[in-house]
């Protein structure tokens, strides 16, 4: 059969052309990347499906950012359910929003989508020396989230038309004065209060427990003093450090990339420029312009005839206040720092040169260029380590696909040992002791993986002491190990843990003792305040909490003052209980308008954040949005 495919080698070749080409223009190049990613649906935005690939990717993405704005952070700790979750709640709200703006029919134009290029500073940042975008550093970025440069666009013009159904709800409200001083003296009324603490600490002292009691708590409170099941095993992960480190570079690569990439690695180009500025405001009337024009093409002729004399002639005439005193100097700037076509204008010019009249939204401009500072080379030993380590990340960028592959089908065919994968790919065999099923306080890496413990503990791993397959426990991050001696969960006998058991007791009586105390006290003083024993006056708010437990200044604030005296009684848990008293109510200070001002901005603030979010929770019911995976545990939902 095969000898046909040999024999016709460039029949099928042009059989296979014709297959996959129009595929590609059918459906393009960002299908393509999308084409190995799981399909599962993870969320439902009406008919619109999010799926797991999708969810995935953005999480890379985020992530990617992430440590692109933060270095030093560690991407491992964004690999929680609940970080992954808040992605997949942040994809299910841009979904619904891009289909309320699209029944909305609010569309992006090009030239607003090219506005909105032109001012973010990550594709300011792709501008060569001259000004032109680098088309290839653009095509990097695009695909480094996954897409082509159409897609990425399409992205962001999506983004824009999501942004105009938000800002249509928050920035369209509005508060009058009066209900909103109503609501923030409410918010910052203070409190004179006296409070009594009845502390559990305070009555351990008391309480006496028997051998009898002890035993008795013991028995009915075994799942207290249980010894968790634990493991110790041997592991291996393999991330991009892993796979630099097996990389060797070629001196001459090193080199090469030194020559392609020095101007952009020694700094960027400054230019120091003066200017005479005859204001013409772009909305000023036609007459006023040409009149601006004509004086400025009068002192252009006046300059160029004697160029010595355009300081002396910017101090005079030109209108721009800030420059005009100091001849018109502008000092140094580099791109991206001055107007258009003022700027445009300036890096074109050679040092010394006058200019024509250059034409802004500000009115009519003569520059001369004064000088010219270029960043000097740095050499090549300076910035070998970093060439280095940018040339191995994109070396192992590539080959961590090919090493991820090797890693998984290794640690499957030799299930009986780490020894193997660890010599092929030059990993580190580490072992833990004392190992749980939930990840640790403070465990970072692949220990605080719920998925790789999960793997870990399998009954396969315990019982056959095998590998555990490969697990990918965050982006370009795979973990296998195996379980070496496994301990299952056990109570513990009385007597290792009586001062445990003994301590249990004691906290539990004592705080009941608390509290009791406390209830009489609150009964006594509600009826007869005069024998109250109660510290000095203390006054309260919410932005002056006086350290007060939150439960305390909570019920103290919400309590019926209608009648002076008023009392209230609070459970503090397991720290015991409080007595207040609150003797007057004092009304907010309203004296300093300033401040009266900038609260009644930020009350707004709050009331317009407040209907955004109630508008994206009516979009979603209306939408009929639906979850399909489970909301891990202290996941706050948008």
């Amino acid at each position: 059969m095969f000898d046909i495919f040999r024999k016709h080698t460039k029949i099928m070749m042009i059989l296979l052309f014709l297959l996959i080409i129009p595929s590609f223009v059918l459906f393009g190049i960002d299908r393509y990347n999308q084409a190995g990613q799981s399909d599962e649906v993870v969320a439902k935005v009406g008919s619109v499906e999010i799926t797991k690939g999708q969810w995935e990717l953005a999480h890379k993405n985020e992530v990617d950012r992430l440590r692109a704005a933060r270095p030093e952070l560690d991407a491992k700790l964004l690999d929680s359910p609940q970080a992954r979750f808040a992605v997949l709640e942040r994809l299910v709200r841009e979904r619904v929003m891009l289909v309320a703006a699209e029944k909305a029919n609010l569309q992006t134009s090009d030239a607003r989508l090219a506005r909105f290029l032109q001012e973010d500073p990550t594709i300011a940042s792709l501008r060569q020396a001259d000004g032109k975008l680098d088309i290839e550093r653009y095509r990097q970025l695009a695909a480094s989230q996954g897409l082509t440069p159409a897609g990425f666009e399409n992205s962001v013009r999506q983004s824009i038309s999501q942004q105009q159904v938000e800002a249509g709800i928050g920035r369209s409200g509005f508060v009058a004065a009066a209900p909103a001083d109503v609501a923030l003296s409410a918010f910052f009324e203070k409190r004179e209060v006296q409070v009594a603490n009845f502390l559990a600490k305070d009555y351990a002292a008391r309480v006496n427990p028997s051998d009898a009691d002890l035993e008795s708590f013991y028995q009915a409170n075994q799942a207290l003093f249980k010894s968790p099941e634990h493991a110790k095993v041997e592991y291996v992960v393999l991330d991009m450090d892993a796979v630099k480190k097996g990389i060797k570079l070629a001196e001459a690569d090193v080199r090469a990339y030194y020559v392609q990439n020095v101007a952009r690695l020694s700094g960027v180009e400054e230019r120091r420029a003066s200017h005479i500025l005859i204001s013409a405001p772009k909305d000023a009337p036609a007459a006023d312009r040409q009149k601006a024009q004509a004086q400025a093409q009068a002192l252009l002729k006046a300059v160029r005839a004697a160029p010595d004399s355009f300081a002396d002639v910017a101090k005079k005439n030109s209108q721009d206040t800030g420059s005009a005193s100091k001849g018109g100097d502008l000092d140094f700037f580099a791109r991206g720092a001055m107007v258009k076509p003022f700027e445009d204008a300036a890096f074109a010019m050679r040092k010394g040169e006058i200019s024509d009249l250059v034409e802004s939204d500000l009115g009519y401009h003569i520059i001369k260029l004064t000088d010219v500072k270029s960043p000097k080379p740095r050499s090549f030993e300076e910035l070998r380590p970093g060439l280095e380590n940018d040339l191995k990340t994109q070396q192992a960028q590539r080959k961590f696909a090919e090493f991820a592959e090797l890693f998984t089908n290794t640690v499957y065919e030799q299930s009986d040992s780490l020894k193997p994968v660890a010599e092929k790919l030059g990993l580190e065999v580490k072992t833990v002791d004392h190992l749980l099923r939930q990840p640790a306080a403070g465990a970072t890496g692949v220990l605080a993986s719920e998925k790789f413990l999960s793997a870990l503990f399998a009954s396969d791993s315990v019982e056959n002491k095998r590998n555990t397959e490969a697990v990918e426990t965050a982006v370009n991050q795979m973990a296998a190990g195996r379980v070496v001696a496994y301990s299952p969960a056990s109570t513990l006998a009385f007597a290792e843990v009586k001062p445990m058991v003994r301590a249990r007791v004691v906290e539990s009586r004592a705080v009941e003792l608390a509290r009791q105390d406390g209830a009489e006290k609150l009964a006594i003083w509600k009826k007869a305040p005069d024998k109250a024993s109660l510290p000095g006056a203390v006054v309260v708010s919410r932005d002056q909490t006086q350290n007060l437990p939150s439960q305390l200044l909570t019920a103290t604030l919400a309590a019926d003052t209608t009648t002076l005296p008023a009392w209230v009684g609070v459970d503090l848990g397991a720290n015991g209980y409080a007595v207040a008293r609150i003797n007057k109510v004092l009304p907010r200070d309203l004296a300093g308008q300033a401040n009266a001002a900038q609260d009644r901005e930020q009350y707004a603030r709050w009331w317009n954040a407040a209907e955004t979010r109630a508008y994206y929770a009516a979009l979603k019911d209306r939408l009929k949005v639906e979850v399909l995976v489970p909301v891990p545990a202290a996941s706050v939902t948008q």
